[in-house]
């Protein structure tokens, strides 16, 4: 057997590796819903306190840190067979396909708190999405194609990006509508899909990855034009479709076999919490904090499983972005122009500040 090697990027690079974007993460969400059987639905209400698998499936890049990064790709040599990639894997620094098996025990174990199963859910459904992305199953020499420069739709991005986001947010819809395109899977399919084991969603990518770096090698003026999109978009539905179909297997499987209790604990709302005051200008500095800050909210878009709001400044300048989610979502048509109060968490998300809403409580005016 040949010697294991396995290289992993940096860690600093490997904060910047977003896979599929929000977008594409939460119609991996939308389209696994589809398929949870009535236990995995109820199970998972009850983990997520009423939201979404759509409304959280962005959760584990929004609170990824040093620790984690790593958790969201795999980085190895091309050209390995199936044996020697499955070993190098299995047996490497932990990557997405051994923190998804990981977090799955940890779902599974009713010895866990409602809490720690919930963190170990919004890991799963974020963690299916990522290696189901072909560009985070790849080398680390060009950290996952993040160094290979192109140009697309008149700008330049790099080939990473262009799986992650570029060519999805090229078909201009949301969500909802992507998985009302995508989700067309026949019964037979989704029986074999989510009969395949998780080495084989690696592989597929691995596979893909391998493909998509020999076109780019022969790739005039490394420009990416529409012949190169209406080629591969199938790809990208294809497997952003696998990827929910599989999460709804996961999950019904594991709810099949173990139980949630709801729990009897009073929840803290925004109304009942103490919370300092921040002024907009400052509420950047407070990162992973808790607070209350107010500005005048200068448009906001709708991308189906959340909107976006932006405080302070019109986007690309705002101040803070304000996440809709869940029943929040329904505040969005009356905020426009107006001044509010948001309290939430700050996090930081591509090294913008935002507080993601919930609950309408969270937002007054």
């Amino acid at each position: 057997m040949k010697k294991i090697v396995i290289y992993l990027t940096l860690i600093i690079s490997a904060l910047g590796l977003i896979s599929w974007g929000r977008t594409g993460h939460s119609t991996i969400g939308l389209i696994a819903e589809r398929h949870l059987t009535p236990e995995a639905k109820a199970a998972v209400n009850v983990l997520l306190n009423g939201q979404s698998l759509a409304d959280i499936a962005s959760w584990a890049d929004d609170n990824r840190d040093r620790a984690t990064a790593p958790w969201h790709f795999i980085n190895v040599p091309l050209g390995l067979s199936f044996d020697d990639f499955k070993s190098q894997i299995e047996n490497a620094a932990p990557n997405v396909y051994t923190a998804l098996l990981g977090q799955e025990t940890i779902l599974a174990d009713t010895g866990k708190s409602n809490a720690e199963r919930a963190t170990a859910l919004k890991y799963i459904v974020h963690f299916a999405g990522d290696i189901h992305q072909p560009m985070h199953v790849s080398r680390a020499e060009d950290k996952g194609g993040n160094t290979i420069q192109l140009r697309y739709d008149g700008q330049g991005t790099n080939l990473h990006s262009l799986w992650d986001t570029k060519m999805l947010e090229h078909a201009g819809l949301n969500a909802q509508q992507l998985a009302d395109q995508f989700d067309q899977a026949t019964p037979a399919q989704i029986a074999k899909w989510q009969n395949d084991p998780q080495i084989t969603w690696a592989w597929e990518s691995y596979q893909i990855s391998t493909q998509l770096y020999a076109e780019i090698d022969t790739l005039q003026n490394k420009t990416i034009d529409d012949t190169y999109y209406q080629k591969h978009l199938p790809i990208i539905e294809n497997r952003i479709e696998k990827a929910g179909v599989r999460l709804a297997g996961i999950l019904n499987a594991l709810f099949a076999k173990s139980t949630v209790q709801a729990s009897t604990a009073a929840v803290p709302t925004a109304e009942t919490e103490t919370v300092t005051t921040i002024p907009l200008s400052e509420a950047a500095n407070h990162i992973d904090q808790t607070f209350k800050t107010c500005g005048k909210v200068y448009g906001h878009k709708d991308f189906g499983s959340m909107v976006l709001v932006n405080i302070g400044a019109a986007y690309p300048n705002q101040l803070l972005t304000v996440v809709l989610r869940g029943d929040a979502r329904k505040l969005q048509d009356d905020l426009d122009d107006q001044d509010i109060c948001v309290t939430g968490k700050l996090i930081l998300y591509k090294g913008k500040p935002e507080i993601v809403v919930n609950d309408s409580a969270q937002i007054s005016k």
